[in-house]
């Protein structure tokens, strides 16, 4: 099965021995189905720049460009796939531009410029989860996108969207509803990776906040990080070295309550009183 008059994956894989390594956190989507399922999850393309991080062999890549996206911004680091990714670029000219780089050492914004952007990104494992923590923790805001779907292991998924009182509430859950609108969106089952991880994966959709609680990133982080680095203890003493005590009595939050207990509008309290 072909989006378009390019070769099947498993052909280009097979072509080009890019069989995936654990050490990049790669496991590649071959079912094109699945991954024009993801592009569409973003929303309408046409008229947008897509940043797409780790494309692997193209799979993701391929969907992105048949749904309509205007640009596609590739940034792969494993060089193994880059002549896999010139196919492709090959048959949408003008349309792709690949990045042989580290996403985590890349300037997103110099890449974009004022073009409007979504991010879609069938994240490799070992990155996911920084790359998400500094999208959400952009001085910038609104960020330079429009939005974000993104491809996590389900555990980290949970965690992203999780509510206060849930046992996957942390740090994670706090930043993304402090600044989004997060949802899951659809799990994907192993067997539709190459090679087949031992968990589902899920498609995560999150829609910047126009306006959100008024605070410092800096701050929110240092409670957040303070309050669930012990998250089985109180509050008076998981907070103790940002004042314990004293935080808590001005921003009235009980101090035998628990880190897991607490909104994200009770830590931007917080935030704000250190």
């Amino acid at each position: 099965m072909t989006l378009d008059e390019l070769p099947p994956l498993r052909d280009v894989i097979q072509r080009h021995g890019l069989f995936a390594k654990k050490a990049l956190g790669q496991n590649f989507l071959l079912d094109l189905n699945l991954t024009r399922r993801v592009a569409r999850t973003a929303g309408r393309l046409e008229g947008f720049t897509v940043i797409e991080v780790g494309p692997g062999p193209g799979g993701l890549t391929r969907a992105l460009l048949s749904e309509g996206a205007a640009r596609v911004i590739a940034i792969e680091r494993d060089e193994r796939c880059i002549a896999a990714l010139e196919e492709i670029a090959a048959h949408y000219p003008g349309q792709l531009e690949i990045v042989a780089a580290d996403a985590l050492a890349t300037d997103f914004t110099a890449l974009v410029g004022n073009a409007p952007t979504k991010i879609v990104s069938n994240l490799p494992y070992n990155i996911g989860t920084e790359l998400l923590i500094r999208w959400l923790t952009s001085k910038q805001w609104p960020p330079y996108y429009r939005s974000l779907t993104l491809m996590f292991q389900r555990e980290v998924a949970e965690r992203i969207v999780a509510p206060p009182g849930s046992s996957h509430y942390g740090r994670l859950g706090v930043l993304a509803g402090w600044r989004m609108e997060a949802s899951i969106a659809f799990d994907v089952p192993p067997r539709a990776f190459t090679p087949q991880p031992k968990i589902t994966s899920s498609v995560v959709h999150l829609i910047p906040r126009e306006q959100p609680l008024e605070t410092k990133v800096e701050k929110l982080a240092r409670v957040t990080e303070a309050a669930f680095g012990q998250r089985r203890k109180m509050l008076r003493q998981s907070l103790k070295a940002l004042g314990g005590g004293e935080l808590l009595e001005a921003t009235e939050i009980d101090g035998t309550r628990r880190a897991e207990t607490l909104s994200v509008e009770e830590f931007v309290r917080l935030a704000n009183a250190i």
